[in-house]
C-alpha cells in the first residue's frame, strides 16, 4: 500500500544521477519493448525521444509511486504542464519534480 502524499519538508536526499538512474530502472521494468537505452539527460524527452504514449506516461507514473512507496502529486505537476502549452515532457522537468517530492 502506498503511502498519502504529504508535502515535504525538504528536498529529496537523492542526487538528480540517482533519480535519472531510477527512472531508467522503472522504465525498463515498465516498458520492456521501448528501447530506452539511449544517454538519457536533462533535455531528454518523453514523447519524442523515448517514444512513450500520453497512456504509458500515466503507467509510468504509476510505477514510480510503486517505485518510491508513496502518492505523488502527479496531476497537479502535468496540469502545470498544460497551462503553460507544452507539447512534449522533459526528464529534467520530471527529476526536479521528484527531488521536491521523494
Amino acid at each position: 500500500m502506498l503511502r498519502p502524499y504529504t508535502s515535504p519538508n525538504n528536498m529529496s536526499n537523492r542526487t538528480p544521477e540517482q533519480i535519472y538512474h531510477d527512472l531508467a530502472e522503472v522504465m525498463a521494468a515498465a516498458f520492456p519493448n521501448h528501447d530506452i537505452s539511449t544517454e538519457m539527460g536533462s533535455e531528454t524527452r518523453v514523447f519524442a525521444d523515448l517514444g512513450l504514449t500520453s497512456i504509458e506516461l500515466v503507467v509510468l507514473g504509476e510505477r514510480v509511486e510503486q517505485f518510491y512507496g508513496r502518492r505523488l502529486p502527479f496531476g497537479p505537476f502535468l496540469a502545470g504542464l498544460r497551462a503553460r502549452g507544452a507539447d512534449d515532457l522533459e526528464l529534467g522537468e520530471v527529476v526536479a519534480f521528484l527531488q521536491r517530492h521523494v
